[in-house]
């Protein structure tokens, strides 16, 4: 019969999560409503994104990009006054990046719907 000594370093034990903290994204059963303010203004971007959207599939591609662009920076004004806790979907990144991220992009699609030449029908 062999002995073995233990193992002089072995590797530490992963202790169990803590099971009285919830996570921060655990929802009520059942809820299919925002229950923030940022959220349901998280809401407000994403239609008016959509409706963008359906205007550029339906031609008139200027004005579709220009209202996702007004989408977003909406979102990024909610985002600047509302605190991180209210933001709901708005809250990805600290305040600051998700700001910067969202005016760009607005700032960007707006510039480039208004400088965009127009072409010949083919």
């Amino acid at each position: 019969m062999e002995l073995r000594e233990p193992d002089p370093d072995p590797e530490p034990e992963i202790g169990r999560p803590v099971d009285d903290v919830p996570p921060e994204s655990a929802e009520p059963g059942g809820r299919r409503y925002p229950s923030t303010l940022g959220g349901m203004c998280y809401l407000l971007v994403l239609v008016v994104s959509a409706v963008g959207l359906g205007i550029v599939a339906h031609g008139d591609w200027r004005l579709g990009v220009r209202c996702i662009s007004a989408a977003l920076g909406f979102g990024a004004a909610v985002r600047l006054v509302m605190p991180a806790r209210q933001a709901g979907m708005l809250a990805v990144r600290r305040r600051l990046v998700d700001v910067v991220i969202l005016v760009v992009l607005a700032a960007a699609l707006w510039f480039l719907s208004a400088n965009i030449p127009n072409q010949p029908p083919l």
